[in-house]
């Protein structure tokens, strides 16, 4: 199954996108963010399905909760994508 992590900078900043996605009906999950992703030491991933991408940057443009970066899953491997997906 493809999905989408979305990094934050902490802990507080990944459960705030939480609350503002699960507020428009989204479903996603809090993970430390894989190693091999980034370089800060205390980032946090949401990880949510592929077809909800569009929907969840919306909620956290409305929000101004903007991700550190933005990651494709498929198959295993990871692949960073723009935050100009909308």
């Amino acid at each position: 199954m493809d999905y989408y992590l979305i990094l934050a900078r902490s802990v507080t900043y990944a459960q705030r996108m939480q609350w503002a996605l699960e507020r428009v009906g989204l479903r996603c999950q809090i993970y430390r963010a894989p190693r091999e992703l980034t370089d800060l030491g205390c980032a946090y991933a949401v990880q949510l399905a592929a077809a909800d991408l569009k929907t969840a940057l919306i909620a956290l443009h409305r929000e101004a909760l903007d991700p550190v970066q933005i990651f494709l899953n498929q198959r295993g491997i990871f692949r960073e994508v723009g935050h100009d997906l909308l």
